[in-house]
């Protein structure tokens, strides 16, 4: 192929990339870096066959987001409002808020650690100038610009690739271990199990996807959507998606790969942090494997708080009706901006309280965990309804959805039941 054709193909695939690449770079946030990590030091190469496990029902439920979003202009609160009373809608919604504000927390707090290990100071302050950062580029920013910023930004989670190659990886037995994996569920494990389910696939996730793609599919300015096929838009969503979600776990694969071969192989076998990852790889892979960990921590989070923010305020605004657009001015969505703000300076507020930041990263886990099990049963209730025409989706799909909803209820009841015994 010449140069020339090869760049122009290479272009055409980036503008169609999107809102599945985004969501896909934000799941991999400090909090989730935090769990990955642990998996590595704790387990060493043993759980990476969790990550092609999830893969398949991470893009369904992805994909099935992304449809209700383009097929309808609305948002997944709207659509699940149509088909359950507030009663079931009212704590979903608020399930979702606190635990995106924790995760919030959490992200900055990894945030402004990082970059106190880098340079020094504060790690407060660097954390609320980084909240306050990120608060002022989506109030500020149209979407469409805001958008293509987000998608360059997803280009520093190769630093985690980066990491894995700068340290020895005994590579035949990471290969070896992914694909013949030794499972022994125990109760250590099962735990480990769960959180990277549970990171994996967040609820937050799903309503900034569905949101994304409304305002997309409002636009009209991707290239799909010229086409004006429904296969055609839906094969861009799922080159989109599929892009998106293999890039989340690919890093998630890296992250834990570069944490078991130097962390684990060393007997460092508990992190609780992302930062911490970042500071004890300093003495074993080196000054420029802890720079590249520590720099994939900062951008991450410069990427997820926003995402985090956003589901909320999306979520939120469409449950009671209100004007929410990151394409809007200030002046034309001031409630929905005031969510955006709250959901940010209320992440940023937890920081200077007692609440421990260990603390803040479990519950963060186990709330999404938790909440994602009702929203995914009612998401697929109300694709399914007949009131929901609209929105069209192949069986597969559909069948993946179920799967993954139900992946998730047994991930939540042995997590209860293994804190139980």
């Amino acid at each position: 192929m010449p140069t020339r054709q090869l760049t122009t193909s290479l272009r055409a695939l980036w503008r169609g990339l999107g809102p599945g690449l985004i969501t896909g770079a934000a799941d991999d946030d400090p909090s989730g870096i935090a769990t990955y990590s642990q998996a590595g030091a704790q387990f060493g190469y043993g759980l990476l066959w969790t990550l092609f496990l999830t893969l398949p029902f991470m893009v369904a439920i992805q994909i099935i987001s992304a449809c209700i979003g383009w097929d309808t202009k609305q948002g997944l609160a709207r659509i699940i409002a149509r088909t359950f009373p507030p009663v079931v809608l009212y704590p979903l919604i608020a399930s979702l808020v606190v635990a995106n504000t924790i995760n919030i927390a959490a992200d900055l707090a990894a945030m402004g650690e990082a970059l106190r290990l880098v340079t020094g100071g504060s790690a407060l302050i660097f954390a609320a100038l980084f909240g306050f950062g990120c608060l002022l580029a989506e109030v500020f920013i149209p979407y469409h610009r805001y958008a293509s910023y987000l998608k360059f930004l997803t280009f520093v989670l190769f630093c985690y690739v980066a990491a894995a190659f700068s340290v020895d990886v005994p590579w035949l037995e990471v290969a070896r271990v992914t694909i013949i994996p030794d499972i022994k569920l125990d109760g250590p494990m099962l735990l480990m199990v769960v959180a990277v389910f549970g990171t994996t696939i967040s609820p937050y996730l799903f309503f900034w996807q569905a949101s994304q793609e409304a305002e997309e599919s409002r636009l009209s300015h991707r290239a799909r959507n010229q086409k004006g096929s429904k296969s055609a838009t839906f094969r861009a969503i799922a080159i989109d998606t599929w892009t998106g979600m293999t890039a989340s776990n690919v890093i998630a694969f890296f992250i834990i790969v570069t944490t078991a071969a130097t962390l684990h192989s060393h007997g460092v076998t508990h992190i609780d942090t992302a930062a911490q990852a970042a500071e004890a790889l300093r003495p074993i892979g080196g000054q420029f494997a802890f720079a590249l960990f520590a720099t994939g921590i900062i951008g991450t989070g410069l990427l997820a708080v926003p995402v985090l923010a956003g589901s909320s305020a999306y979520a939120v605004a469409e449950l009671f009706k209100m004007q929410g657009s990151l394409e809007l001015p200030a002046s034309r969505a001031i409630g929905f901006y005031a969510i955006v703000a709250a959901a940010t300076i209320g992440g940023a507020a937890l920081l200077v309280t007692n609440i421990d930041p260990i603390a803040m990263l479990f519950w963060s886990a186990v709330i999404n965990g938790v909440v994602a099990v009702p929203i995914m049963v009612a998401m697929m209730v109300a694709v399914s309804s007949k009131r929901e025409r609209r929105i069209t989706l192949p069986l597969w799909i559909r069948i993946l959805g179920w799967l993954a909803a139900a992946l998730m209820a047994i991930a939540v009841v042995l997590m209860i039941g293994s804190s139980l015994l």
